[in-house]
């Protein structure tokens, strides 16, 4: 049995095909370069047209496709909004590719949804029925399954993690990033850097130069590593948060397992113990005990493994 996982980001896609057990055959990779609408349906389009002939010229029988979006996936209308695409509000995703590949069965989900299912199945959470995975990149999300079923919302948005409150003072700019999301994030990083060197006119250290708005996540993980003090601060505020948000996810789903992944953890992941320190303060202690707090196993192969499990889901419904 061989399947197609197409795993979709905010500026490029990977697609592959997959064994059911979870070998990746042959894998093909785009880049978006800002492109929107139905420029990005025909750049999935051109990676599942190319993985056929692959697939064609090898006798492999495809038997279901899995795509994971990033965003939210409307299973009512098939429809999908991704923040990062323009065009994608309200993209009839689903009803564009099965009209294109109609012998196929096409599965949609969100790539929160996808995380998790990857992580289940080849990663950090193998086996496990009650798990959260943290993706903290450009934005922050959370899959959530529970009781061996992702946990979807009555309107197919749970996991919108980085709207958590997270501090008793709202700020206007929370309506658009949220609270974690803004302090936290990839961007967040760089946000609250940005801010405290303009902030600190006293401040000459490595995060001056670039010149603040060019700040990026990985500027400051580099002046963190290089002993930078206002570098160590934004750290330090961040591990905070996301020790409090392990904390209430501990607290409300007694999980297993939380795992972090997404681009930030890559630099990140070295503060596995300092997160678990922070989360042991606030967390219900019995099920603190009860927990597993690790980094992804599969890294940025997440999204694209659980777009396959995505698709092998289609064949157990069968």
């Amino acid at each position: 049995m061989t399947v197609i996982g197409i795993d979709l980001g905010g500026t490029k896609s990977a697609a592959a095909l997959f064994s059911e057990k979870g070998t990746i055959i042959h894998q093909v990779t785009g880049h978006m370069d800002g492109c929107g609408g139905n420029e990005v349906c025909q750049l999935i389009i051109n990676q599942l047209e190319n993985l056929l002939r692959y697939a064609k010229s090898k006798a492999f029988s495809i038997s279901a496709i899995g795509v994971s979006v990033p965003g939210i996936y409307y299973s009512q209308t098939g429809h999908v909004w991704a923040p990062n695409i323009p065009g994608w509000k309200d993209y009839p995703l689903q009803q564009e590719l099965q009209n294109t590949i109609p012998e196929i069965p096409v599965k949609i989900d969100s790539d929160r949804a996808a995380y998790i299912l990857g992580e289940t199945w080849l990663g950090a959470a193998r086996g496990c029925r009650n798990a959260i995975f943290i993706a903290v990149g450009t934005g922050i999300g959370a899959g959530i399954m529970v009781d061996g079923k992702i946990l979807r919302g009555h309107g197919d948005i749970a996991g919108a993690t980085g709207w958590m409150s997270l501090t008793p003072t709202f700020r206007s700019e929370y309506t658009r990033f949220g609270c974690f999301e803004y302090h936290a994030s990839g961007d967040g990083l760089a946000r609250v850097a940005r801010d405290m060197v303009n902030e600190d006119q006293d401040y000459y250290g490595l995060l001056r130069n670039p010149l603040p708005e060019h700040i990026s996540s990985y500027d400051v993980f580099e002046a963190f590593t290089a002993g930078d003090a206002l570098a160590q601060k934004v750290i330090n505020q961040a591990i905070k948060f996301w020790g409090m948000v392990t904390a209430n996810f501990i607290s409300l789903f007694n999980p297993e397992i939380i795992v972090f992944g997404g681009g930030v953890f890559g630099p990140a992941i070295q503060f596995i113990p300092l997160i678990i320190k922070e989360a042991q303060r606030w967390a219900q202690p019995i099920a603190f005990n009860q927990v597993r707090i690790e980094g992804s196993k599969i890294g940025g192969e997440a999204g694209l493994y659980g777009a396959a499990k995505i698709a092998l889901s289609v064949l157990s419904e069968e």
